[in-house]
C-alpha cells in the first residue's frame, strides 16, 4: 500500500507537465466511415435550410406583408337600384308610375382609420419577423444542443471501449497470475465482474450514439455516416475577463417591444373608430310617366348611440398597459437570465478545465503504474481497482464538464441572440 501512494504522488508530480500539452485527440468510433467531420456550422447550415419552424416563420412574414396591403385598401364603392311605386293601386298599379333609381355609393373613411390600419399591420409585420429571428435562434440552440450529446456520446463510447480494452487486459494477467499462484482465484473472479461491466458499458455507449446521431440526423434531414468535430467538443474557451452581455437589442426584449407597439397601434385605431364615416352617394333616377330622368344626391351618417366606441378605447388602453408591463418584466428577466447563463458558462469553463487537464493527467499516470505494478506483483487488486475507477470516474467527469460547458454557450448564445439589424418596430420610443 505504501508503494501505492508513492507511486500516486510520483504520478502528481507529473501532472503539471502532462497538463501543460494540449490534449489529444479522440479518434471516432470504428463503425464510423473515413470522412471528413460534421461540423456544428454544416449542422446548422443542413437544419436552417429545412426546419418545418422555419418555413411556418416565413409564412407568417408572408402573411403579415399581405395583412399590410390589406390594411392600406379603401373601402369599396357600392352599387344601388332601386323602383318606387310599383304594383300599388289606382294609378300606381303596374308600372306606369315606377321611379327607377340607379346610383353609386362610396363610404369615406374619417378619423385617421386607414393610417391606424396601417399601422397596426405595420407593427404585427415587425412581431413577424421576430417570431422568425426566435424560431432561428430556437432552432439553432436545438440543433447546438443535440450535436453536444451526440458528441459527448460519441467521446463516452470511445473511453467506455478504452475501459473495456484494459479490463479485459486486467482480467488476462490476474488469470496468469492465478495460474502461476501468485494471487489468489477471488482476484480473477473480480476481474471478471469488471470486464463484463466494462463490456456492458461499452454496448450502452454504442446505443447512445446511434441514438444521438439519430436525433441529430433527424434535425439535419440526413444520416450521419462520419465523425463529428470532437475537436471542437474539446475546446474551452473564455479566458480572461469577458464582457457583460445587455439585454438591449435581444430578441426577448424586441418580441415585447413589438407587443407594445402593436398595443398602441390598437389604441390609436379604436379611437379613430369614435368617428363616424360619410357615405355619399349619386344616382339617376327615371320617371316613368313623363319619362324624365333626374339626379339625386345624399349623404349617409350613422348615429353613435348605442356604441360610441369608449368601450373599445379602454380595452385597447388596458391591454397597452398590460403590454409595457411584460416589456419591464421581460427586460428585468432577461438581464438576470443571462447573468446566471454568464456565470455558469464561467463555471463550466473552469470546472471543464480542471477535470480535463491536472485531475484528467493525475488519474491517467496513476492508472498506468498501477497497472505495472500490479502485473509485476508488487501492488494488490485492490489499489489496481481503485486507480481504473477513480481514471473512470475521471474521464466521465472530463466529459460531463465539456459537455456542461458547451450547453451553458449554446444557452448564453441563445439569450443574447439580438434582433434583425434593420428591423424597425413603429412607435418604439424605448
Amino acid at each position: 500500500m505504501s508503494r501505492f501512494i508513492a507511486a500516486l504522488l510520483a504520478a502528481t508530480g507529473c501532472a503539471g507537465v502532462a497538463a501543460a500539452q494540449p490534449p489529444q485527440s479522440v479518434s471516432a468510433p470504428s463503425s464510423v466511415s473515413a470522412e471528413a467531420p460534421l461540423t456544428l456550422e454544416d449542422a446548422l447550415a443542413a437544419a436552417r435550410a429545412r426546419s418545418p419552424g422555419i418555413e411556418a416563420a416565413d409564412a407568417g412574414i408572408r402573411a403579415t406583408s399581405a395583412a399590410r396591403v390589406i390594411a392600406g385598401l379603401r373601402p369599396n364603392p357600392s352599387i344601388q337600384a332601386e323602383t318606387e311605386n310599383v304594383a300599388g293601386t289606382g294609378a300606381y298599379r303596374g308600372l306606369s308610375s315606377a321611379e327607377t333609381t340607379v346610383g353609386v355609393a362610396l363610404p369615406i373613411e374619417l378619423g385617421g382609420k386607414r393610417s391606424a390600419r396601417i399601422g397596426v399591420a405595420d407593427a404585427r409585420s415587425a412581431r413577424a419577423r421576430i417570431q422568425a429571428a426566435t424560431a432561428l435562434a430556437d432552432l439553432e440552440l436545438q440543433v447546438t444542443q443535440t450535436y453536444i450529446e451526440a458528441a459527448a456520446a460519441e467521446r463516452r463510447l470511445v473511453v467506455a471501449r478504452e475501459q473495456a480494452a484494459i479490463a479485459g487486459e486486467a482480467l488476462r494477467v490476474a488469470t496468469e497470475r492465478v495460474m502461476v499462484g501468485a494471487t489468489f482465484p477471488i482476484d480473477q473472479q473480480r476481474s471478471e465482474v469488471l470486464a463484463i461491466n466494462a463490456r456492458t458499458a461499452a454496448d450502452r455507449a454504442e446505443r447512445n450514439v446511434q441514438l444521438s446521431r439519430g436525433n441529430l440526423g433527424r434535425l439535419i434531414g440526413r444520416p450521419i455516416t462520419g465523425p463529428l468535430d470532437l475537436a471542437w467538443f474539446d475546446r474551452v474557451g473564455g479566458f480572461g475577463p469577458a464582457v457583460p452581455a445587455r439585454s438591449d437589442g435581444t430578441l426577448a426584449l424586441a418580441a415585447a417591444t413589438a407587443d407594445v407597439a402593436t398595443a398602441d397601434a390598437q389604441v390609436r385605431l379604436a379611437r379613430s373608430q369614435r368617428i363616424p364615416d360619410v357615405t355619399v352617394s349619386a344616382s339617376a333616377r327615371r320617371l316613368e310617366a313623363t319619362n324624365d330622368v333626374a339626379a339625386v344626391f345624399g349623404v349617409s351618417i350613422p348615429l353613435p348611440v348605442f356604441n360610441n366606441g369608449r368601450a373599445a378605447i379602454a380595452q385597447a388602453s388596458a391591454e397597452r398597459d398590460q403590454f409595457a408591463a411584460q416589456r419591464r418584466l421581460a427586460r428585468f428577466e432577461a438581464e438576470q437570465a443571462i447573468a446566471a447563463a454568464e456565470a455558469e458558462v464561467a463555471n463550466a469553463a473552469a470546472t471543464a478545465r480542471a477535470a480535463g487537464g491536472p485531475a484528467l493527467a493525475a488519474a491517467q499516470e496513476s492508472a498506468r503504474i498501477a497497472r505495472i505494478g500490479y502485473g509485476q506483483g508488487k501492488f494488490g487488486q485492490l489499489e489496481l481497482l481503485d486507480a481504473e475507477r477513480t481514471l473512470s470516474e475521471t474521464r466521465a467527469a472530463s466529459t460531463d464538464a465539456l459537455a456542461a460547458y458547451h450547453d451553458a454557450q449554446a444557452r448564453l448564445l441563445r439569450l443574447t441572440s439580438l434582433a434583425p439589424a434593420d428591423l424597425q418596430i413603429p412607435g418604439d420610443n424605448r
